[in-house]
């Protein structure tokens, strides 16, 4: 079945005067995948974006609006029932007078800024079913907080809430609930802008920026997090640790939309510009709740070798993945990846693996990454994408172990 996607992939290659054939030459793929995007099938963004590098145009260029397939089942009835409680906190029913929000006791914005703060250190542990609990009481609490104190306490109120708020988006983000993560950090992103918290609502548009590049809206994640980049930018002899960290970060999302737009110079800018930053920290900034993350020059290389990695330089990635910054050295000189920044550079190191055919060192990365953050691995497409291509690529019959992780990834043999 012909598809909107499918139509601009065939328009642009015959305005490219290639056959299908010479399209596979060109993107260095097989004549099938081609065949197989121009018929409607499905492909990976990344194939994608080497498909729009060899036609010359941006990534978004080639995507088009249609009706999105039926995702009706029991995997989408489940969520809906698991997060309840968190729809009903965070997007209660507006009336005409007031919203029907569930009546909340108002909490001290100190208590509430603990509460955000244990919620984090829970998700950094990997504990996503205790991050889920504890939101809708963050939020019913900050929303009467906001609403029934005045004066600074009410200003002190809405920081807090805004915390929540930034929380809730980071959370729903991950588990790629994107619709309730975009009204949490439009919601954090206001707030912190009423009140003047400039650093926290750049913060809430870093979370913006990952988002909307989920959701493979490669120009506007772009263009957001350049626009605050240049608003943003320190003098670097009196700026704080927090402040490079988020304006670095803000230059990651520029890099990441780009790249994967096929816009490389201007990912090339981005890198610089956070390498700059990470250079100017000196150390991996984890200050929380000044900053949400964890950034700085490991940081800063870790997402340069995640380029090499969207091209399919394999070698590439194995030959940075374990030096300088990222080197054992480094890594007590300079400090660790956050948690979820590590994972995501395992997975292009398996997937190297994968690619140079070392499919056990593969699944050795993948085994350790069980072992460290289960819950955070079955949120993975690329960790799946591993899975399915080691089931189809491997020549020798699969092992136990291989078999267990496509089983606990949901990926068939």
């Amino acid at each position: 079945m012909s598809t909107g996607l499918a139509d601009n992939v065939k328009k642009y290659r015959r305005t490219a005067g290639l056959s299908q054939e010479g399209l596979a030459i060109a993107a260095g793929l097989s004549l099938s995948t081609v065949r197989k995007v121009e018929q409607g099938g499905h492909v990976s963004m990344d194939t994608l974006a080497i498909l729009a590098g060899a036609l010359s145009v941006t990534t978004s260029a080639l995507l088009a609006s249609e009706a999105p397939t039926s995702v009706v089942g029991p995997a989408d009835e489940a969520n809906r029932r698991y997060l309840a409680e968190l729809r009903r906190a965070l997007m209660p029913p507006i009336g005409l007078a007031a919203s029907l929000a569930e009546p909340a006791e108002a909490e001290d914005p100190s208590a509430i800024r603990q509460g955000v703060q244990d919620g984090h250190t829970l998700y950094q542990a990997d504990q996503y079913t205790s991050v889920a609990r504890a939101l809708p009481k963050l939020l019913r609490a900050s929303e009467a907080a906001v609403s029934t104190l005045e004066g600074e306490e009410q200003q002190h109120a809405m920081i807090a809430r805004a915390h929540a708020l930034l929380l809730a988006g980071k959370y729903l983000t991950q588990v790629r609930q994107y619709d309730m993560a975009y009204f949490a950090l439009a919601e954090a992103i206001r707030l912190a802008r009423e009140t003047g918290q400039t650093q926290l609502a750049a913060t809430g548009i870093v979370g913006l920026g990952w988002l909307l590049l989920r959701e493979d809206r490669f120009d506007e994640s772009e263009q957001l997090a350049a626009q605050t980049a240049a608003e943003m930018e320190p003098r670097m002899s009196e700026a704080t640790p927090a402040q490079l960290a988020v304006w670095g970060e803000l230059w990651l999302r520029v890099a990441a939309a780009a790249r994967r737009n096929n816009r490389d110079d201007v990912a090339k800018h981005a890198r610089r510009m956070a390498k700059t930053a990470g250079g100017a920290l000196e150390r991996e900034h984890t200050s929380f709740p000044t900053h949400w993350s964890a950034f700085g020059p490991v940081t800063a290389e870790a997402k340069a070798i995640e380029d090499l990695a969207l091209v399919g330089d394999a070698r590439g990635v194995l030959r940075r993945a374990d030096e300088g910054p990222l080197s054992a050295k480094g890594v007590k000189n300079f400090g660790r990846l956050s948690t979820n920044n590590y994972g995501r550079h395992r997975l292009d190191v398996a997937r190297a693996h994968v690619l140079l055919g070392s499919h056990q060192d593969a699944m050795d990365e993948l085994v350790h990454l069980r072992d460290a953050a289960d819950v955070w691995l079955t949120h993975q497409p690329m960790a799946r994408r591993v899975m399915t291509d080691i089931l189809s690529t491997r020549k020798r019959t699969l092992t136990e172990e291989m078999r267990s992780m496509a089983e606990f990834l949901g990926v068939a043999g």
